[in-house]
């Protein structure tokens, strides 16, 4: 996996360094791109299929199809509903998942895992720890030259700033997250099932109003916008805002020190989150 690149931008007059994650890979952007490298990179002899679950426009969802187009296999991914618009007009990550050949499942119960391997939601597992294990290393090199850098990105299963957070502790580099699916206490159940040690458990930095998974709000979609006018990148739409609300409203926290700030990637999904911003508030 290439190294990516960090570029130096400023977000209300304060520079942030962003871990350009979201060019590794069309296919394998952002945190998907380190949390499947394990399965990229070994062989998995006998296996036929994979099988994840999670949301229906999941960055995981379509990386994962993209995954097993490359080896070969069947993918089969378990959701809970689909909303009748999308079924009826397919789009984002959705759409080219099934181009790649995912197949939808109601439920576990008619799934054969024989022959199969199970990656849980979102790419949650200790296999993730291969590719985000890479990142860290890439942090560390990179903050040898910062003095009092910290790692910020925001949380779904919380995976990626668990694993970093647990390399980086030696190297006294402190992770801050936000949770974006969950509370609080969910994120910290995340956090024990890969590892019951709290000391490498990320610090938890809560917004001030709660935000519900995958709903539209027109503050988060302000912010991505005012983040994309004045760095010029392009952020995901589902999880980098709480990401940069979390910024924005520690500003006096995070004053003194010098923040990188790890793309999301996941990009693709954008297509069907504007979309949806458009319906809803006329953008």
């Amino acid at each position: 996996m290439i190294n990516s690149r960090v570029d130096e931008v400023y977000f209300r007059d304060k520079k942030i360094f962003i871990k350009r994650d979201d060019l590794l890979d069309i296919d394998f952007s952002g945190n998907k791109a380190r949390k499947l490298y394990y399965y990229i990179k070994h062989n998995f002899d006998g296996i036929k299929k994979i099988v994840s679950r999670g949301s229906i426009q999941s960055n995981a969802m379509y990386s994962m199809s993209v995954l097993s187009k490359i080896k070969g296999w069947e993918f089969e991914y378990i959701i809970d509903h689909i909303p009748k618009f999308l079924l009826d007009n397919p789009q984002g990550n959705y759409k080219y998942a099934l181009e790649n050949g995912m197949k939808i499942k109601y439920s576990n119960e008619d799934i054969d895992m024989n022959k199969a391997i199970f990656v849980d939601e979102g790419g949650r597992g200790k296999e993730a720890y291969f590719g985000v294990e890479i990142l860290a290393q890439e942090i560390v090199e990179f903050a040898q030259n910062i003095q009092n850098m910290v790692v910020v990105l925001p949380s779904g299963t919380g995976t990626t700033a668990l694993f970093l957070q647990k390399y980086l502790y030696s190297y006294g580099i402190k992770v801050y997250t936000t949770p974006c699916v969950g509370d609080k206490d969910y994120l910290i159940a995340q956090f024990n099932m890969l590892e019951k040690n709290s000391k490498y458990h990320p610090q938890i930095l809560l917004l001030d109003k709660k935000y519900h998974f995958g709903k539209l709000y027109k503050n988060n979609y302000d912010i991505w916008l005012e983040v994309k006018n004045s760095t010029n990148i392009e952020f995901d739409l589902l999880y980098d805002p709480k990401g940069w609300l979390m910024v924005e409203q520690y500003s006096k926290f995070f004053k003194d020190k010098n923040i990188l700030y790890i793309h999301q990637g996941g990009l693709i999904g954008n297509e069907s989150m504007i979309l949806r911003y458009k319906r809803k508030y006329g953008y």
